[in-house]
């Protein structure tokens, strides 16, 4: 079964649990070893196309998390992820060492792409690689959008150890105000979320589902049913609902119900039977990508059993 996420940034699962409990997993901020007090006001501003926020991953750092934040998170009741960050590969490391005996963290997502923030001065294969020796965890690598060519950092990151992919995160952009003609936010740039980003991150993801095997969670711009079935055909095998969710708190429990009658409505048992349908006109060499639970199923034998069904 196709699952309906947060995006890592998006929801305070301790300040609305009833939200967080919406969602079939919670992934939470992301946390680095050292804390950070984010980047200066204004931060977050709304667009037309969507939002642009520069929060500068502001966090309690590792330690106050494990000992304080993580308690809380346990206690809202859903399977958590936890988002790290990092300067460098053994930040990362670090972060996973840390999480490695809390058995609630089911996975955890490395950051590699965060726009608001001073990239990691390593490949994010050598990020991977490093976390992959400091936990036995599930790994998600959250992978830019504007990597020059993201299918081979998406196989890189599978060579080292990665479990699953994120697709992806915000773009880079800014706005003006309208008044003082200064730029917006503090830091001038900020990441675009929202329908905007859509486009981008579909193309990504169908991208990346072209060259792994890799399940993947959809992210960008997802604020209905039609854009989550879009994700599933694009070859993502999960969902994650981001910026919807500052406006309409119960966006995850409508984007599922919408997608649950659309796929009925196309006689699809469940979500998980449209994964990798975007693709099924290309070569047989094509694979499709894993859903949540299952075996890996190639395109051919998917179009095998929808023209059957």
């Amino acid at each position: 079964m196709s699952r309906v996420l947060n995006a890592s940034g998006c929801l305070d699962a301790i300040v609305a649990p009833d939200v967080a409990r919406t969602l079939d997993v919670f992934v939470s901020k992301t946390v680095t070893p050292a804390p950070r007090e984010g980047n200066a006001p204004v931060r977050i501003a709304e667009v037309g196309p969507g939002m642009l926020n520069s929060i500068g991953l502001a966090n309690p750092g590792i330690e106050t998390f494990v000992r304080e934040t993580l308690p809380a998170l346990e206690g809202v009741g859903v399977p958590l992820w936890v988002s790290v960050g990092g300067f460098d590969a053994a930040d990362y490391a670090l972060c996973c060492e840390a999480l490695e005996p809390f058995a609630s963290v089911e996975t955890i997502e490395l950051n590699v792409s965060c726009p608001n923030v001073t990239a990691p001065v390593d490949a994010a294969s050598a990020i991977v690689a490093a976390a992959r020796r400091a936990t036995a965890k599930p790994l998600y690598a959250k992978l830019s959008p504007t990597l020059p060519d993201l299918p081979s950092v998406a196989l890189a990151a599978a060579d080292a150890g990665a479990d699953g992919l994120t697709l992806t995160n915000a773009l880079r952009g800014m706005a003006i105000d309208r008044a003082t003609l200064r730029p917006t936010i503090a830091t001038v740039t900020a990441g675009l979320t929202g329908p905007a980003l859509r486009p981008v991150a579909l193309a990504a993801v169908y991208s990346c589902a072209r060259v792994t095997e890799l399940p993947i969670v959809g992210v960008g711009g997802i604020e209905s049913g039609e854009g989550a079935l879009a994700f599933l055909a694009a070859g993502a095998s999960d969902v994650a609902v981001g910026t919807a969710l500052f406006s309409d708190p119960d966006a995850a429990t409508r984007v599922r119900a919408e997608l649950e009658a659309l796929c009925r409505g196309r006689g699809f048992a469940t979500p998980a039977e449209a994964i990798g349908l975007a693709h099924e006109p290309d070569a047989a060499c094509l694979r499709r990508p894993r859903a949540s639970s299952g075996a890996p199923q190639s395109l051919p034998e998917l179009a095998t059993t929808q023209r059957a069904s």
